[in-house]
């Protein structure tokens, strides 16, 4: 790794409401600390230069709503994620206790034997592409591709064969108009 590249990092802050997880932010981003906060209502995203180990980092810190009603939301900004503080306030043990939650909502990810093996069983390629680095991109859509043409030229064959007699040639046929 070039030591003098710049690195992007995305960083999530998660726990129940009201641990302390917007405190925690401002306060390692802006050396700041007040005792009253506004609720986080989805997410708010601050952004930190730091060096770890002669390479330049940017953290993007994202500072998610604890709310009950915000889980389902917030779990879609764990996307793209580099690693995650799990927060919990100690004089709060439901707070503790729900880390486990918490962790295990950020883990939730599918992983490749999992993805390959429902692929392989319902008949259907498997790639990991990515658009940001260029990875299997093409080879899927041609993939895609020929797959495609392979059933549209089956389609029109079987248009093209001999059509299916519904009544016997010896019936005479009923005139209607």
């Amino acid at each position: 790794m070039n030591v003098n590249k710049k690195v992007d990092l995305k960083i999530v802050i998660i726990g129940a409401l009201g641990v302390g997880k917007t405190s925690l932010l401002l306060r390692y981003v802006h050396k700041t600390f007040h005792e009253d906060y506004q609720t986080t209502l989805g997410a708010s995203v601050l952004s930190k230069m730091v060096v770890v180990d002669n390479t330049p980092l940017k953290l993007q810190i994202w500072d998610t709503g604890g709310q009950e009603r915000f889980r389902s939301m917030v779990s879609t900004f764990y996307k793209g994620s580099d690693g995650c503080v799990l927060a919990f306030d100690v004089m709060d043990r439901d707070s503790f206790e729900s880390l486990n939650y918490w962790r295990t909502d950020f883990l939730q990810k599918v992983s490749k034997e999992e993805a390959s093996l429902w692929c392989l069983k319902k008949n259907i390629a498997y790639f990991e592409v990515s658009a940001k680095d260029d990875i299997n991109v093409v080879q899927a859509f041609e993939i895609l591709s020929r797959q495609a043409l392979s059933r549209c030229r089956g389609t029109i064959e079987s248009y093209l064969t001999d059509s299916i007699k519904l009544t016997p040639e010896d019936e005479p046929r009923k005139k209607c108009c």
